[in-house]
């Protein structure tokens, strides 16, 4: 694989990952460069590791993995859009705002972000790759995107104030459902 295209798969892979660290910063009470650091690592250490679990996979898993990756990522971010709903409802009537993410939380949005990743791993299975280097570009695109993208929803947090938690759980669902419409339609 020529290393441009090493790079683009990994800025790829990690869009929808920023876009749902744009929902977890706006969720976030008040992100700091910490925060979005640890959020970064979290997000692209486990997309780092799922393409080479795709990989080491191969061709036994793909039939399960292609046929359903779309599904699984939906209702995970589905699930975690609606609980990142759910608490701003519940909370509005708090003075002290939402709670920090916790890394629990963050790695399961980093999981439910990274089974396409698994997916494309199970595809380089079967091509001449270096998939150690491949995932670690893929680690490094998600971490810097990540990082970013919580920073960026820190400014769209403080703009719209707790009304960011509830475009936070719209931007999941709607990265999940972006999933299963490109699965479904693609091709």
């Amino acid at each position: 694989m020529h290393p441009i295209s090493i790079l683009f798969l990994g800025l790829a892979m990690s869009t929808d990952a920023f876009a749902a660290a744009v929902g977890k910063g706006a969720a976030m009470a008040d992100p700091r460069w910490r925060d979005a650091l640890r959020t970064g690592l979290v997000f692209g250490v486990v997309e780092a590791i799922t393409p080479l679990v795709g990989w080491a996979l191969g061709s036994f898993a793909e039939r399960y993995i292609e046929n359903w990756d779309h599904w699984i990522a939906f209702g995970l971010l589905c699930g975690l859009g609606l609980h990142m709903i759910w608490k701003a409802v519940r909370h509005a009537d708090t003075a002290a705002g939402p709670p920090r993410t916790g890394l629990w939380a963050i790695a399961l949005a980093g999981l439910a972000t990274s089974i396409d990743a698994m997916a494309v791993g199970v595809g380089l299975a079967f091509i001449d790759v270096n998939i150690l280097l491949v995932a670690l570009v893929i680690g490094l695109c998600t971490f810097a995107m990540v990082s970013a993208g919580v920073m960026a929803g820190r400014a769209l947090g403080a703009l719209i104030g707790r009304r960011a938690e509830i475009a936070g759980g719209v931007i999941l669902i709607v990265v999940g459902a972006v999933i299963v419409y490109e699965h479904i339609f693609a091709g």
